[in-house]
């Protein structure tokens, strides 16, 4: 018999590590003085999947809502390819579903292309000086309530589809104080209400952001932009995200 040459043998790699797939809008990725790497330390989705000793895998971007976020997860092939690793998936979106919208939020996702430049910066001036005037106003939202839970119910079932063991976690919507949103909140309630009701029949448990940087908003350490956290209000999601994903892993 010839001796297997032990270099040709297949070496067995430990198991990967759970993923945790966070899909979410900037505030999973904003700090103090603004957009951080996916891979920063001090951003909550790190320091969960720090403590839970898995890996990460952030897809997000600034001004997504939960329909956004739907897309995402149908569209966007890094997703995909986290899914069947995934310990769990976190749906970090929905606060800016809640935000006063009085202009199209089709529009202000369109300025980028008018054509010629000159023109575009004349639209988004014009956006900016009417936007946190208009929102005093309070409505309409971005995205109503209603559809905010359809699309993360639609997510929801996609994943149940595919892993129906998957836990699901989802968020209750942040809190603010930023001025180009008039420093107006009256959706925020309705979202909650909207949430709290889904969660109820689906048990997809809810991470309160709200109750989580309130203090960081209004402490003065918090970005100056009014709306994004601190790096209080960072290890304060992460404490209470680390809790919820516990109880359901």
């Amino acid at each position: 018999m010839v001796q297997e040459d032990a270099a040709d043998r297949p070496v067995e790699s430990a198991s990967p590590r759970p993923v945790l797939l966070v899909i979410a809008d900037s505030l999973a990725y904003y700090g103090p003085k603004g957009g951080l790497p996916a891979d920063d330390p001090r951003i909550w989705p790190n320091m969960v999947a720090a403590e839970l000793d898995w890996d990460v895998e952030l897809i997000a971007r600034i001004g997504w809502t939960c329909r956004d976020a739907y897309w995402a997860l149908i569209g966007d092939p890094r997703v995909w390819a986290a899914v069947p690793r995934a310990g769990a998936v976190v749906f970090a979106v929905g606060g800016m579903d809640t935000l006063p919208s009085p202009l199209p939020t089709a529009l202000r996702e369109l300025i980028r292309y008018i054509r010629p430049p000159r023109l575009r910066r004349g639209v988004r001036a014009s956006y900016n000086w009417l936007q946190p005037k208009l929102s005093k106003l309070g409505r309409p939202v971005a995205l109503p309530p209603r559809v905010s839970v359809d699309y993360l119910e639609q997510s929801r079932e996609a994943l149940a589809h595919l892993r129906p063991e998957l836990p699901v976690v989802a968020v209750l919507p942040s809190v603010h104080k930023c001025d180009a949103y008039g420093r107006v909140h009256r959706g925020r309630a309705r979202a909650v209400k909207a949430l709290q009701a889904w969660s109820g029949k689906t048990s997809v448990p809810l991470v309160d952001l709200g109750a989580a940087v309130r203090d960081d908003i209004e402490s003065g350490s918090a970005n100056p932009d009014g709306i994004h956290w601190g790096w209080a209000g960072h290890a304060a999601v992460a404490t209470a995200m680390t809790k919820a994903l516990q109880e359901v892993r």
